[in-house]
């Protein structure tokens, strides 16, 4: 399973990394489970430097606020992984970069911390164009600790693919 998706995430990475350079338009992400994963995935082509513009990770509770402006109440009323904490961490991305796009990612990927709202292998996503509404997604993969975060990010950039489209 391991081999098809990461040949999966670099024909997903190319295809966003061209749709953006042909829009002019480049990208910000903010990632708590996946820990900069798509973010070292994006800056692993050559010339990723035309089209992304930043990642930030922010895996803890205080760096979502300090770094992005999610809101404590949001954390707190709602949790770290949830569709209003990730809203909050893409429009963050956005307004704390030059970005045109931003793709937020959070969830538990184990193999701990799971519950019984969000267990083991959910993650919450939002895509967001500047000046548009997010779009958010929660799925649940199965597999280990690097197989949901893996998925996490073939998923996030097939999705962005789609969106750019």
């Amino acid at each position: 399973m391991n081999y098809p998706v990461e040949i999966d995430i670099k024909t997903s990475i190319s295809q966003v990394a061209e749709l953006l350079k042909v829009s002019g338009q480049r990208l910000a992400v903010a990632e708590s489970c996946t820990g900069g994963w798509l973010a070292k995935v994006c800056t692993d082509l050559s010339g990723s430097s035309e089209w992304f513009d930043r990642g930030f990770v922010t895996y803890s509770n205080e760096a979502k606020h300090d770094m992005l402006g999610v809101s404590e109440t949001t954390i707190k009323t709602y949790g770290a992984v949830s569709t209003n904490t990730v809203e909050e961490m893409v429009s963050g991305a956005l307004s704390h970069s030059r970005a045109d796009w931003a793709i937020a990612i959070s969830g538990v990927a184990g193999p701990g911390g799971g519950s019984e709202v969000n267990p083991v292998g959910s993650v919450w996503f939002a895509w967001m164009k500047k000046d548009q509404y997010p779009v958010t997604i929660k799925k649940i993969f199965s597999g280990d600790r690097e197989q949901v975060r893996k998925q996490s990010v073939k998923f996030a950039l097939e999705e962005l693919a789609k969106l750019l489209k």
